[in-house]
């Protein structure tokens, strides 16, 4: 397991976290804020299969949860 990788992908998460705590409280309405915040869902879906390559399924879903609670909590 390389840490810079883990490190490289926890820092995505949590970009993709701000960026959607952004997108809720912008000014896009309706389909466009949907859209917006699927496609960084998405991302963090992604990131999410890396990280679980890397450090296990259980540790993967826990950072995951742990950067939400973060940003988004």
């Amino acid at each position: 397991m390389s840490q810079s990788e883990v490190a490289q992908l926890r820092q995505s998460i949590l970009e993709e976290y701000e960026a959607m705590k952004r997108g809720l409280t912008g000014f896009a309405w309706g389909s466009a804020k949907h859209a917006f915040i699927d496609a960084r869902m998405k991302r963090v879906d992604y990131y999410h299969e890396q990280l679980i390559k890397q450090i296990g399924e259980q540790e993967a879903t826990h950072t995951i949860c742990d950067l939400y609670e973060q940003v988004i909590g």
